[in-house]
């Protein structure tokens, strides 16, 4: 008997101990194994998958089969059936995954008794919110169609659903303070941070909706003048690397001045160095009682103060310090004080502050003198407003829209005593009053509790603060932390808490790329890493066989510069996932006998 294989010939002689249903699946098993196909069913004839396996043998030996030959005719494709399929992004997702692992989430979570699936849905959803900022229902679509995170996490792409995001974000909340402690000593402990000097500043983003049943969102004093939107302020401590110590999250009215007693606690249990650190705050939180906590709980600070100085003299009579920022402005400094404190302050004079403050007092002496204007229009008309009380009042507002220009002027009203009414109204710039307001343009003072420190020092500290600025613009427009849709208190909790945890990655990123000169902001990162993708190839081979394989784009010249600034030394996830589709077997049909077809 003659096996017949495509090239090759197998003579295996007079085999009387088989039947013939014994042979015919020797032959089929044969070929199935020349064609690297996979039978559909185990074969449970021992006997039979034994003569398979010595005739099999028996060709190699004799070398009736060249399985070099046999294994590229197999990888041959078909060139008209090569298609590409789901570009995927995976660039950003795989920065953010390693620096996941970096921080090693997984094991905190893991601590916490989250099971794998729950922690791989966690990962997805806060590397989501870093690369896509989005609503859950928008976030879920990003997933299934233009990302291959669930590729790198494990997480089944399948089971993502914007209710199961949701549900993700309020148990990450869950255990915000267990997160964000050890998101603190972790990175300290990597970046060998000392804590010397904290960042400490308010600020509010706006609801979508009126909000009517909301503990939180309330009416208060917009960052972005939106007065006519309740706001939630989040309060937040960073060191001067930008990782975040303590955050907090306040009703809308929380006023800058409130008591930071609450904080001050937290405060000691998130900070890596034994000695307490300076604190470092805007002039809205520096009030007086504010200072007194700080002082009372041994903590010394740098500020802005509150009011500008009058009564002062210099500490050095004649001693002025020049400093260059990094903005090459030249600023002028020198060590003050006052009876009326015991703290130092450092009076601050810069010629670029000053042009800017001049530009907007121009502005706003423009504005308060076109309200004047209106007001003496109207007495000329036939139904102006003329009465003197009505025309003090609109003067009243006027003052009230300038609060920090009317001072400088001087209004006089022409009355008449008979009919109580205005005939004329003129004003003039108080000339001493203005030139004073000129000296001060430019000018703040720092007040600090710190002892024998330098004026450029001291400024230098305070200077810290720009961090904090570059963290809420960060959350704001890059995490799009504004304006926020959700309904219920909980759900806007959960929504802020995962835009800090998306920080989280993005300040770790930034931060290592910075120590290697890299100082690109996040939406540049993100544009570099975009260029790599995850693209599915199919193609047909000779056996008309489909084959499947997922590959990843090489990264570009400045991609790799970032893996390499982040020492991540694998460059994609994974080199190549191959997947072969065999040609289903053609259906059998049945032929109807003639009984079967109504002629028996």
């Amino acid at each position: 008997m003659h096996l017949s294989l495509e090239s090759g010939l197998l003579n295996i002689g007079f085999w009387a101990d088989a039947t013939r249903e014994q042979k015919d699946k020797v032959v089929d098993h044969l070929n199935e194994r020349y064609k690297n196909e996979l039978a559909l069913f185990e074969e449970t004839d021992l006997q039979v998958v034994r003569w398979v396996n010595k005739f099999w043998n028996e060709m190699i030996v004799k070398k009736t089969i060249d399985r070099k030959t046999m294994e590229e005719k197999h990888r041959l494709v078909k060139a008209a059936t090569i298609k590409h399929k789901e570009a995927r992004e995976i660039g950003t997702e795989w920065i953010c995954a390693n620096t996941w692992d970096q921080l090693k989430l997984n094991e905190l979570f893991e601590n916490l008794g989250w099971s794998e699936e729950k922690i791989q849905l966690a990962m997805t959803q806060v590397i989501s919110r870093a690369v896509y900022p989005c609503s859950e229902l928008a976030t879920s679509k990003w997933i299934k169609d233009n990302s291959a995170i669930c590729d790198i996490t494990g997480y089944d792409l399948h089971k993502i659903t914007k209710d199961k995001l949701y549900q993700s974000a309020l148990d990450l909340y869950q255990h915000k303070a267990a997160i964000e402690k050890h998101l603190s000593t972790t990175t300290n402990e990597l970046f060998d941070l000392q804590d010397r000097i904290m960042l400490y500043d308010l600020t509010n983003t706006y609801f979508e909706g009126n909000k009517r049943h909301s503990q939180l969102a309330m009416y208060g004093r917009s960052k972005e003048k939106r007065s006519d939107a309740k706001l939630v302020v989040l309060a937040m401590v960073i060191n001067i690397e930008g990782f975040i110590k303590y955050s907090a999250i306040h009703e809308g009215n929380y006023a800058d001045t409130s008591d930071i007693t609450a904080l001050i606690e937290k405060l000691s249990s998130n900070t890596s160095t034994s000695a307490k650190p300076i604190v470092v705050m805007d002039a809205g939180i520096a009030t007086e009682k504010n200072l007194a906590t700080l002082t009372r709980q041994g903590y010394k600070y740098v500020v802005v103060s509150r009011s500008k100085l009058k009564d002062y003299k210099p500490v050095q009579q004649g001693k002025e310090t020049y400093l260059l920022t990094k903005s090459k402005k030249i600023i002028r400094l020198s060590l003050v004080q006052s009876e009326k404190y015991t703290d130092s302050f450092l009076k601050v004079e810069s010629p670029a502050k000053a042009m800017k403050e001049q530009g907007i007092k121009n502005r706003l002496e423009q504005g308060y003198e076109e309200q004047l204007n209106l007001i003496k229009q109207s007495l000329s008309k036939p139904r102006g407003i003329k009465k003197a009380d009505k025309v003090q009042q609109r003067i009243g507002r006027a003052k009230q829209k300038y609060p920090s220009i009317h001072h400088l002027y001087n209004i006089t009203l022409d009355i008449d005593t008979a009919t109580k009414t205005v005939k004329n109204i003129s004003w003039q710039k108080d000339v001493v009053k203005a030139q004073e307001a000129n000296k001060k343009l430019g000018v703040y003072f720092l007040r600090t509790n710190l002892e024998d420190t330098d004026e450029a020092l001291e400024w230098m500290i305070y200077n810290t603060i720009r961090e904090i600025e570059s963290t809420f613009r960060i959350l704001k427009t890059d995490l799009d932390l504004r304006p926020i849709y959700h309904k219920n208190d909980n759900a806007t909790m959960a929504h802020l808490h995962l835009g800090l945890l998306a920080y989280w990655l993005v300040n770790t990123i930034r931060y290592q790329l910075k120590q290697s000169g890299i100082n690109d902001d996040w939406k540049e990162i993100k544009r570099k890493a975009s260029t790599q993708k995850s693209v599915l190839t199919t193609a047909q081979n000779s056996y008309d066989k489909m084959i499947q394989i997922k590959r990843c784009t090489e990264p570009t010249e400045d991609l790799k510069q970032i893996h390499n600034a982040l020492k991540q030394q694998k460059s994609k996830p994974f080199k190549q996932i191959k997947f072969v589709v065999h040609k289903p077997p053609p259906n059998k049909i049945e032929t109807p006998t003639m009984l079967e077809l109504g002629y028996g």
